[in-house]
Order: structure tokens, then sequence, then C-alpha cells
């Protein structure tokens, strides 16, 4: 019996101290991540991403802001709130997602005062060989890939036509320009007609509510010319809901936002009302809007990836970055502890992989594809 209490109290010593060396590592109360992201206006789904981690952690822990509308036009806004993140001492990373422009010349800021933070950026708007030396990790949906699943999976629900909406200003991306030339090729290879189509872009003179009140004037115009088998796609995220309630009521197609998620644009389109003991619950989601698509003679015709990418960069992010801190791991990028913290937000395999471009790998920019749900 002596032995066992002994056992039984080495095991008791090691456990504690294990204890105390993580809670000194997290420096218990002195851990901070800093968010940015959207305002709920220009994309709801990474600002509730950010609100659900403050949740979680306390504000305590967790420091949200969020960048201007019109990003384009208050740049230094961008950066200021950058900086006054990481001018708090006990913030040790920081997340960005989407990394609207300001983000690069702000991080060049906060390392003239920090060098020490982790920084991972999402959806990043500037290309890869201007963020990718910049963040730590860089994160995104794999846009060009999409070139090609997007015709193919409109394709599967019937499309003859496919109409991409976009304006100069995200033409100007390499990722999303280069898939716009893959898409073109794409259609024409699958026997769809393509049509390129431009909106006012919502950082513009006409503001988010001109360029959403265009996409639901436009929408019906186009299914008035083309048929109600085309397919639509925006590269904009606050076209996303008025984009999908304009396909459902005119009966078109739609084969995924811009940003694949159940949660990007869907349930506001469909006037959904999610209770409280759901939320975040992915596969009630699913289930509602698989459920609405068919009380409104939609089943079949729009799909999106099963897992929120956006969000799980911001809420898997947020894990990943708690256990660095914390020094369960040592390098900034960690790609297999990324992954599992990627999977375990999602609940589906994911597989990240570095960005290429005319023969340049980009190491710490990383893309994801996942495969498509049809409701």
């Amino acid at each position: 019996m002596n032995h066992y209490r002994k056992s039984l109290l080495l095991v008791l010593t090691v456990v504690f101290a294990l204890t105390l060396m993580t809670f000194s590592a997290m420096g218990q109360d002195k851990w901070k991540i800093g968010i940015l992201t959207s305002t709920v206006t220009q994309n709801e789904e990474e600002f509730r991403a950010a609100q659900n981690v403050l949740a979680k952690y306390g504000p305590e822990h967790i420091i949200v802001m969020t960048y201007p509308d019109k990003f384009m036009d208050e740049q230094e806004t961008t950066i200021a709130n950058m900086v006054s993140m990481a001018s708090d001492p006990d913030v040790k990373a920081l997340i960005i997602c989407q990394a609207v422009p300001g983000t690069s010349p702000g991080i060049d800021t906060v390392k003239e005062l920090r060098d020490d933070l982790l920084i991972i950026v999402g959806t990043p708007h500037d290309d890869p060989p201007v963020i990718a030396p910049r963040a730590d990790i860089a994160l995104a949906a794999d846009d060009v890939g999409m070139g090609y699943t997007i015709p193919t999976q409109a394709k599967k629900l019937g499309a003859k036509v496919l109409v991409h909406y976009s304006f100069p200003r995200h033409m100007a991306f390499l990722t999303l320009s280069a898939r716009r030339e893959i898409l073109k090729s794409e259609c024409a290879r699958l026997g769809l007609e393509f049509v390129d189509a431009t909106s006012p872009d919502p950082t513009g003179d006409a503001g988010i509510t001109g360029s959403q009140q265009f996409i639901l004037e436009d929408v019906p115009r186009m299914v008035e010319k083309y048929g109600k088998d085309t397919c639509f796609f925006s590269t904009n995220c606050s076209q996303q809901i008025p984009l999908i309630s304009a396909v459902v009521s005119t009966g078109a197609l739609y084969a995924q936002p811009c940003c694949p998620s159940p949660y990007h644009g869907f349930p506001s389109a469909l006037g959904m009302e999610i209770p409280e003991d759901k939320m975040g619950n992915l596969q009630y989601a699913i289930d509602e809007i698989t459920k609405i698509m068919a009380e409104r003679g939609m089943t079949g015709r729009t799909s999106t990836w099963p897992a929120p990418v956006a969000m799980m960069f911001i809420e898997g992010g947020a894990e990943y970055a708690k256990d660095w801190i914390a020094g369960k791991f040592t390098e900034k990028m960690d790609i297999p502890m990324l992954v599992q913290k990627f999977k375990e937000y999602a609940g589906v395999d994911i597989n990240l992989k570095a960005f290429e471009h005319e023969g340049v790998t980009y190491d710490n920019f990383l893309v994801v594809l996942l495969d498509y749900i049809t409701f």
C-alpha cells in the first residue's frame, strides 16, 4: 500500500508540474490573440467566427477589431487597428481574415514594434509574392483550383451557361484573374457558355447597398436572357446574399459562394433563424438549407463546400495560435498541427498545399480545395 501511495504521489506531482508549466507558458492571464476581421455588413460569416472565439475565451484573452467597410479608402484604419492590438504586450498572435488591402503595410509596421508575434492571414487580397514574405502563414481557398471545379459542378447541376460577376479591383488579383481565364477555357471544354459580367465594386461610390441592389436586379435579367439553367458566381462576399436570393426566386443555379461554406450567404438569403442551441452546428445548418431548398422547388440546383473554410481560418487558426503560445510546438508554421486544428473544426479531411505559380512555390501560402455537397 505504501508503494502504491508513493506511485500515486509521484503521478500527481508530475501532473501538477505539467499543469504549472502549461499555465506558465500561457502566462495564464497574460496571453492574448488579436483578431482583425470584417464588419457584419461586409461579411457576417467571418465576423461571427471572431465572435465565437471571443465568446469561448473571453475578452481577457481575445481582442476583436474590424476593418472599415470601405477598406480600400481607409487602409490607415486597418493599419492602426493592427498596431493597436500589437501594442498590447500580452498579445502573442494576430489573425487577420480577410487580409484586405492595408494588411501588408500593417504587418510591416507591426514588425517594427514586435518581431515575436505569430501572424496568420486568411483570404489575403494581396498576391502571394506580396503577402507571403510578410505573414508567417497565409491561408486561402484554392481560387485557381476552383477554375476547374466550378464549371464541373455547374454542369452537374444542369447548367448550360455560367455567369461570372466581378469588377476591376478583384480582377487585378493574380489568383482571381487566373481563375477567370481557367473558367473560360473549362466552360468551353465542357460546352458551357461563359458570360463575363461586371458589377459595381462594393467599396466604390455605390457602396455595399448599391452593389447588392445591382445583383438583385441583374440576375432576373440574365435568367430571362439565358434561361433557368444558368449558374451564377460572384467574386465578392457582400454580393452572396442577394445572389442566392435572386437565384432561388428565379429558379436558376448556384454552384458555390466565393468563400465556399454552408454559412456564407445561405442562412440570411433563405431567412433562416438558427436557434441558440444550434449555433455552430454545421449539420443542422446543412439540413435546414436542404429542407428550405426542397420547399422552394430548388432541390439539386444549389451547392457549396461542406465546411466553412473562412470561419475555419479564424477559429481553427485561433486554436493553433493558442497552442503555439502555450509552447506545444515551437515553429510558427507547423503544417501537420494546422491540418489537425482545421480537421477538428471542420469535421472533414483537410488537404493543404503550398500555392505554386509560374514555377515559384510559396511554402507558407497554403490553399485548400474541398468537394461539394448539393442541397
